[in-house]
């Protein structure tokens, strides 16, 4: 099984860009085969190149030292796949750095994207919630207030009636009063309990 090379890259020698490529190819042919020692070289060569990348896409040397390393793997596996009718095997490797290191960058966008959306979630969740209990809090002391400016019988059948859930028999049954009295008494006291709240008929 392979070992990954997990030395620091040297820092860039000058090297003739067509020799470099020449090398890069003729290397990666041989790690194609399964060729370690040919990988190391390949390694030697190209690894500060891709660092250097890395670190101008990411702008983080951890996650640059991460992508390189696995770079270096997607070149071990993927070596037989490698045609040399496309392009050299320096702008293979290097179009999959750019490749893999812009999707790290969507990644962490995307991550970021994703705990930001939950962060304003739980937070409008929360404000909802916050809002709507006030709001409720708030309705239901203007309807005490308003019921409070009810004569006693009305808002004795209001009571009973809207707020007890009883039918307007059972209001009448329950007060020994009959039931067109206590539908007038009803009547008279949400007209006035709409005033009081300002709702429109």
């Amino acid at each position: 099984m392979l070992e990954l090379v997990t030395r620091d890259p040297e820092p860039s020698r000058d090297v003739n860009p067509a020799e470099s490529a020449v090398t890069a190819d003729t290397l990666l042919a041989l790690v194609a085969t399964g060729d370690q020692r040919a990988f190391a070289q390949l390694y030697d060569l190209m690894a500060s190149r891709v660092l250097g990348l890395t670190r101008r896409v990411l702008r983080d040397h951890a996650q640059s030292e991460e992508v390189t390393q696995e770079i270096f793997l997607e070149v071990w596996q993927n070596a037989p796949r490698f045609d040399a009718g496309k392009g050299s095997a320096v702008t293979w490797i290097m179009t999959m750095t750019h490749r893999r290191a812009v999707d790290r960058v969507r990644a962490a966008q995307s991550s970021r994207d994703r705990d930001t959306k939950v962060g304003i979630r739980d937070y409008q969740s929360e404000y909802d919630h916050v809002a709507e209990t006030v709001e409720v809090k708030l309705e239901s002391e203007r309807v005490k207030q308003a019921l409070e400016r009810l004569t006693e019988l009305q808002r004795q059948a209001v009571t009973l009636a809207y707020f007890g859930g009883l039918s307007h028999s059972e209001v009448a049954e329950l007060l020994h009063i009959p039931v067109g009295t206590i539908k007038t008494r009803l009547r008279d006291g949400m007209i006035r309990l709409r005033d009081e709240l300002g709702v429109a008929s």
